[in-house]
């Protein structure tokens, strides 16, 4: 079985609802895809990560998103959201899985 990397799709969703956004001129459109993305990574993280982990991850990519527009006005917007979708995998990969302890304890 395949298995997506969710700090893939979390940075996708930035880059790909950019980018719908800025070559359809429709930003509700581009606003879609990351609501979509972002749906898919909180139902991949919440059964691993745990509930707190999954909105606290939601918050930071909610928080990366407001950030990425004056970002944008000083450094472009492609640049801009190359950072913020660089800051949302790591986050993702930080938060994304199985709390520090939780493994160890299960296989106890």
């Amino acid at each position: 079985m395949f298995v997506v990397p969710v700090p893939l799709v979390a940075a996708l969703s930035f880059l790909l609802g950019f980018g719908v956004a800025d070559l359809t001129g429709v930003r509700p459109l581009g606003g879609l895809v990351l609501v979509a993305g972002g749906v898919w990574c909180a139902r991949q993280v919440r059964p691993v990560a745990g509930t707190a982990r999954t909105v606290v991850l939601l918050l930071v990519a909610l928080a990366l998103f407001v950030v990425s527009h004056p970002l944008g006005h000083e450094i472009g917007s492609w640049a801009a959201v190359l950072v913020v979708s660089a800051l949302v995998a790591l986050a993702a990969a930080v938060l994304g899985g199985p709390p520090r302890g939780r493994a160890s304890r299960a296989a106890a």
